[in-house]
């Protein structure tokens, strides 16, 4: 497979992680409607896919599991691969008394 071929990949893959982000923060009723964005931005961000690989990586295995086998299987990896480590990650954020800084800008 060609560098070309991985990026293209990846850029479906891309696109399948955002529709599944969105659907998945439709259901939460527990997400307010002002934090929509925030989430869906941590949930597709590079930072974020970083704890399972290259980015990259992540986003072209997910575009061929959705050329081969469908938006099934690709929505399946990403609620068995991916979500667990992502809602596990929102709690550990939204626990009492922790303290998170926002970067500031410069």
């Amino acid at each position: 497979m060609t560098l070309e071929e991985k990026r293209n990949l990846a850029w479906v893959g891309d696109a399948v992680l955002a529709l599944f982000a969105r659907r998945w923060i439709l259901q939460q009723t527990n997400i307010p409607n002002k934090e929509r964005a925030e989430v869906f931005q941590a949930m597709t961000s590079n930072e974020f896919l970083s704890h399972f690989g290259e980015p990259t990586k992540i986003e072209c295995e997910i575009g061929i599991l959705f050329e081969n086998e469908g938006l099934t299987e690709a929505n399946n990896y990403i609620e068995t691969h991916l979500l667990p480590n992502f809602i596990k990650k929102q709690r550990q954020n939204k626990q009492p008394g922790r303290f998170s800084r926002k970067k500031s800008s410069k």
